[in-house]
């Protein structure tokens, strides 16, 4: 599936369905989040649009010689949570992490048909041989936390939230 289609398709996905993602998505993680916030209540343009986009919740590192990236594996989603319904209903089509993420963004998931992705934690190398071009684009002075437009190619991802209420975390309490 290509990032163009993610948010025309999001209602062809379903929690625990697998895909190979390629295209563009974007790095953003707790500090280019605060950032990012303050431009939009300055008024001030964003590093990438937010319509439509694919938000990779990664700190990649610097790449080695004749790589385009480092390591870059995801990060735990769940503290991005405070600024993820804003940004889905701003019109961000995915996010991309790892972990549970918070009710207030699940449903901003179904309300702006969107989907959350999740990589395999603990895998940034193999995260790494999807990615095809690194640029950094926005607040280099973060370091790994820069954001970074990445194009990737066959990107493994589940669906762990979908835009029909769908979730692999769902019922836990449930269960028990």
């Amino acid at each position: 599936m290509h990032t163009d289609e993610l948010k025309a398709r999001a209602g062809e996905l379903r929690a625990g369905d697998r895909v190979l993602l390629s295209g563009v998505v974007y790095t953003s993680r707790d500090a280019a989040h605060k950032r990012i916030f303050r431009l939009l209540e300055e008024g001030k343009p964003l590093p990438y649009p937010l319509e439509n986009a694919a938000i990779y919740y990664s700190g990649a590192t610097p790449a080695p010689e004749g790589l385009p990236i480092g390591s870059c594996g995801p990060t735990t989603s769940g503290r991005m949570d405070v600024y993820a319904p804003v940004l889905y209903d701003r019109g961000v089509a995915a996010t991309i992490g790892k972990g549970e993420r918070a009710p207030a963004v699940e449903e901003a998931i179904r309300r702006n048909r969107a989907v959350y992705l999740c990589a395999v934690g603990g895998a940034g190398a193999l995260a790494a041989q999807s990615v095809t071009s690194c640029e950094v684009i926005a607040f280099e002075d973060l370091g790994c936390e820069a954001v970074k437009r990445l194009e990737i190619r066959d990107f493994p991802l589940i669906v762990a939230i979908d835009c029909h209420g769908g979730s692999l975390f769902a019922h836990r309490e449930e269960a028990q």
